[in-house]
Formats: C-alpha cells, sequence, structure tokens
C-alpha cells in the first residue's frame, strides 16, 4: 500500500465549484496530476484543483488511486451535507459561508487556525452581511482571512500593529509568490477587517498596494462565437449562451433572471441587483427574442428563466460554466475562458462596430469607464489599417 495520501476536499474558487487536491511534493503525483485536464494550482489556498464534476472526479481516480491513498473523506461528507441541505424546503434564506467552514471538525484549515483567532470568522461574516456585501464577496474575503489567520498561528489577530500587516504582506509577495490580483484581494479582506469590524480607522491608509498589471481581456472573434453556439444542441443550453453574448451580461446575471426582468414588447432586458447592487436596462435585438419565445414555449419556466433542478430554483453558475467548457471542446477551441469571456467578446465587437465606449460602458454596467476602455486595447478595427514600417521599404529588401 502508498505511504503517499492524498486528501480531495470541496472548494469554493473563482465563483467555481472545485475539486481540491492537496498533495505532498513528489515528482510521481505532479507528473499524475498534469494529466488531468484543465487543473490549476491555486498558490491561495496552496492545493491544485479541477472544476467539481462526476467525471473529473472519476479521473482524479484513475490518475492518483495507482499511486497513493486517497482520501476524499471531507469531499463526500460536504456532497452530502449539501444533498441533505437542498431536500430542505420552506426554509429561511441565509447567505452561503464559505463552504468548507461548515464541517469544523473535517477541515483542514479551519483546524490549522489557533483557539483564540476563531472568533475573528464569525465576526467578519456578520459585518459583511450587515453592511449588504454579496455571497461571493463574503466567501472570498472569508477564504482570505483563513489563509491569513492560519499563518499567524497563536499569534492574536486584533494586537497586530501596522508593521506586523507591511511583514505579512511582504511574505505573501517574496515567499508565497502571490499574484497583485491575489494581492489585492487579501488587503480588502484584511481592510474590511480592522477597519470595520476593529473600527481602527485610516488602519491601512499607509499600506501600499502593488500595481496591478495591464491584462487584456480574453476574447473569441465571431466567428468562434457562432461555431461555439452551432456547437450546442441542447436549446435551454444554447439559450444561455446565446443571451450571455447578446447582452454581455456576467455568469451570475444570467442565472438570476426572472420571466419578469424581459419586456418583449419594448425589447428590453432588466438585469436587477448587479454587481454594485445597482440594476440597468440592456436592448433585446430580434433574433435572441425569438430564441427566448421558442425557449419559453418548450420549456415553460414559472419564477427563474433558467430552472435549476426545482421550479424554485436558478441553474447554477458551475452547471453554465460545465456547458461552455463542453461545447468550446466540442467546437474545436482551445483558448482558456470562462464564461465571462462572452461578456468581454461581447464588448470588443461592438467597439469593432463603431459603438461609443460610453453606451458599452452602460450596457456593461461599469462604474468608472477606464474598466471600460480596457476593450480598446482589444479591438482590431483600427489596428488592421496600420501598416508597419517594414512594409514601406519592402521592396528595397533584396532576396535570399
Amino acid at each position: 500500500m502508498s505511504t503517499i495520501t492524498i486528501t480531495l476536499n470541496y472548494l469554493y474558487h473563482n465563483n467555481q465549484e472545485c475539486i481540491s487536491i492537496h498533495a505532498p511534493l513528489d515528482a510521481t503525483v505532479n507528473q499524475a496530476i498534469h494529466t488531468l485536464p484543465n487543473r490549476k494550482y491555486s498558490k491561495t489556498n496552496q492545493c491544485w484543483y479541477i472544476l467539481l464534476t462526476k467525471q473529473n472526479y472519476h479521473l482524479i481516480l484513475e490518475a492518483l488511486q495507482p499511486i497513493a491513498t486517497i482520501n476524499n473523506t471531507p469531499l463526500k461528507e460536504h456532497l452530502i451535507n449539501k444533498k441533505q441541505a437542498n431536500n430542505v424546503k420552506n426554509k429561511l434564506h441565509k447567505p452561503q459561508m464559505l463552504t468548507t467552514l461548515k464541517n469544523n471538525k473535517t477541515n483542514i484549515l479551519y483546524q490549522n487556525i489557533a483557539p483564540l483567532n476563531r472568533q475573528v470568522l464569525p465576526a467578519l461574516q456578520q459585518q459583511l452581511q450587515l453592511k449588504g456585501y454579496s455571497e461571493a464577496t463574503i466567501r472570498t474575503y472569508t477564504n482570505e482571512m483563513v489563509q491569513f489567520l492560519t499563518t499567524l498561528q497563536n499569534t492574536p489577530a486584533n494586537r497586530l500593529s501596522i508593521n506586523r500587516i507591511k511583514d505579512y504582506l511582504q511574505y505573501c509577495l517574496q515567499t508565497l509568490k502571490l499574484s497583485e490580483a491575489t494581492l489585492h484581494s487579501r488587503i480588502n479582506a484584511l481592510k474590511f477587517y480592522y477597519e470595520q469590524v476593529l473600527k481602527s480607522e485610516k488602519f491601512f491608509i499607509d499600506i501600499p498596494r502593488p500595481k496591478r498589471p495591464l491584462q487584456l481581456p480574453k476574447t473569441l472573434s465571431k466567428e468562434k462565437i457562432a461555431n461555439l453556439i452551432n456547437s450546442i444542441e441542447n436549446m435551454k443550453h444554447k439559450t444561455i449562451i446565446m443571451l450571455a453574448y447578446a447582452c454581455g451580461l456576467r455568469v451570475s446575471e444570467v442565472i438570476s433572471l426572472k420571466i419578469k426582468n424581459i419586456d418583449s414588447v419594448r425589447r428590453l432586458l432588466f438585469i436587477e441587483k448587479a454587481k454594485g447592487k445597482k440594476d440597468r436596462v440592456v436592448s433585446l435585438g430580434p433574433s435572441m427574442l425569438i430564441m427566448l419565445r421558442e425557449y419559453y414555449k418548450r420549456y415553460l419556466p414559472k419564477n427563474y428563466l433558467f430552472e435549476g433542478q426545482f421550479e424554485e430554483s436558478h441553474i447554477s453558475s458551475r452547471s453554465i460554466q460545465i456547458v461552455l467548457q463542453k461545447a468550446k471542446l466540442k467546437a474545436g477551441i482551445h483558448q482558456e475562458g470562462s464564461m465571462h469571456m462572452l461578456r468581454h467578446s461581447f464588448a470588443t465587437h461592438l467597439l469593432d462596430k463603431g459603438i461609443d465606449v460610453v453606451f458599452i460602458q452602460k450596457m456593461l454596467g461599469h462604474n468608472d469607464i477606464k474598466t471600460t476602455l480596457k476593450y480598446l486595447h482589444v479591438t482590431n478595427k483600427d489596428l488592421v489599417n496600420i501598416i508597419s514600417p517594414l512594409e514601406d521599404i519592402a521592396s528595397l529588401i533584396q532576396k535570399t
């Protein structure tokens, strides 16, 4: 029997439900993990992870069982608890906390938090709820605080000086080698805890933030978008992908849509309480409206436009992400990217058509036009007209 033990657990990461793979440093294990399709490594959680699907679970077992002992108890317990929770009817709605904190006895990360710091998380979550933060933000901040508290060990979090915080952030950069985006997220969580929970005003005023690198949005061409949509046979799935692209929607906005949000007479779609708790209106083209009508006739949704397993629930974001990945595979599209890539493509293609960036900002629901302006780096409307100086001297260059 192998002396290597690999633990499988549940992980909510980047708005997706995943299987986390906690494995020791071992060349054979590392090689086996690299055979898993679409696996990624999280520096934040210090583990490998892959989307939570039955297929991926069996792929993990096939790859790792021959070389290691698989401890899947934490993952199984989460799935059992989730199934039991889904069977409870007419319960009061409560924002979902970081799921891995529900079973403290079996949770590796939570067990590593010293008892003197375990009151930090409930206090943080309560304040976030009272201030009306979204479930996604609560999960993110909780996860960041778990990492922070684990590192502190027996040092009380509420007694740290600003210099100790700076030392910790330097450790995150130099030792953990966290990305700028992850470090910004961790700073946001710490800032909220110290300034909003502990009421230490302007505690973070002297803490610098790393400059974010300019990362161009991932987009697909119009032809690839068409191929992607054509590869989907299921009408519900096709409607979801078409609507996300047609209106530039976030995945959270797609799953939250209700029948009442569609005004077919004025060809408008109302997005309620989107990111930043803002409402906005986007237009529905004739083709999209026809598709929505056909979809409605076939599926007859009652409340949510795209229902989940039960009529009173909506489809999960994880299910939609899986639909997209399968469609990309079938269409022969190898570019990395999630559902958000459709939103990026929507904005870029509008710019290519010459639509004013201010209108695009309103359609996307951006607070700051700087967020919208990043798409100017991606559009090729003007790039194709730029002639390289090499072309001016091409006739003078001798052929070899």
